[in-house]
């Protein structure tokens, strides 16, 4: 038996008040393919308290190789927020079973160290083969998790130089370094990382190898700039000693603070938006598509300075118009 939609405007308040059963419920609405659920999932969205949404909360992408302990900086990074008083919730973001669909790593038994901490909520998520370490679903289920959370931290897999989607949808960026691998040096070199807010070289406890890294790092970025203007910072860190923990924290909220001091913090999100849009649209119809709406650029421009909507409703209404042009030149 199908289970019957929830109101979404309860919802969205249950959510906001940081019911867990609530948010619960959303993330599974916001990951529902049905069209009566698509609906019901983008009047839940433009439910959730809009200054939540434009400017609260901070959204963290973690990123970088398998194996670089993307996972372990992770939960030590919890409990440096929870000591701070923040409330923090994990969109972790897994491969996927090849025979169900779903996530192969659960709700990440690594972290079980914060699983009893009503504060700290982590959700499971498949890619599901999605080119660009993100599932479709991150962006939607990022937003409810805002309404809910001082931090939204999205940890994507593993899967190398295809891994940017990250860095164009959240408010910060930080790539795990893994040391003694020419992999961090070469991505960064060739722009592919789109060069991170925050770069953190782990296990530092393995002495020599992780200092030469991170010398290779800061002399990479040395010669290197965020678009924006900002310096980028590459520290070190233990997550198995627990130390860099405090720093790399205060570094990711620098980064905040930065973007709020020149008003780009709304504009961010904004962009963010639309990047998940425009990406999703050229999924389903191809350049011709976007086209129809007037060329990608135009369309990033129109996404980034209208009003702020519910992502669906928004996408909805642009698959829309691509297909009554096809019917019309058709």
């Amino acid at each position: 038996m199908i289970p019957a939609l929830p109101d979404p405007t309860a919802l969205a308040s249950a959510v906001s008040a940081r019911d867990r059963l609530a948010l619960a419920q959303a993330l599974n609405l916001l990951d529902d393919r049905r069209p009566a659920a698509r609906q019901c999932a983008a009047a839940f969205l433009d439910a959730l308290p809009a200054e939540k949404l434009d400017t609260g909360g901070h959204l963290i992408g973690i990123t970088g190789p398998p194996g670089a302990g993307k996972s372990s900086l992770t939960a030590a990074l919890i409990q440096v927020w929870r000591r701070r008083g923040l409330k923090v919730a994990i969109l972790a973001v897994d491969p996927s079973s090849p025979i169900s669909g779903g996530a192969l790593l659960g709700d990440r038994l690594r972290m079980h160290a914060s699983g009893a901490d009503r504060e700290v909520f982590i959700r499971s998520l498949a890619c599901r083969g999605e080119f660009g370490g993100l599932s479709a679903e991150v962006w939607p289920m990022s937003l409810a998790m805002l309404a809910a959370f001082d931090i939204v931290l999205v940890e994507t897999v593993g899967v190398g130089q295809k891994e940017i989607d990250v860095s164009k949808m959240t408010d910060t960026t930080c790539f795990v370094a893994q040391p003694a691998s020419g992999d961090s040096i070469q991505f960064l070199k060739a722009g592919i990382m789109e060069i991170p807010h925050v770069i953190v070289v782990n296990k530092e406890d393995i002495g020599m190898a992780a200092r030469k890294t991170l010398s290779e790092l800061k002399n990479t970025l040395r010669r290197q700039m965020d678009p924006e203007g900002w310096q980028v910072p590459a520290l070190s860190a233990s997550a198995a000693l627990g130390s860099g923990i405090e720093q790399l924290a205060d570094a990711l909220n620098s980064h905040r603070d930065w973007l709020l001091a020149r008003g780009q913090f709304n504009a961010r999100r904004q962009r963010c938006q639309a990047e998940w849009l425009v990406k999703h649209l050229r999924e389903e119809f191809g350049r011709y598509g976007i086209g129809l709406l007037g060329g990608e650029d135009a369309l990033f421009v129109t996404l980034t300075e209208a009003p702020r909507r519910s992502p669906i409703a928004e996408y909805e209404a642009l698959r829309a118009r691509v297909i009554q042009e096809i019917k019309t030149k058709g």
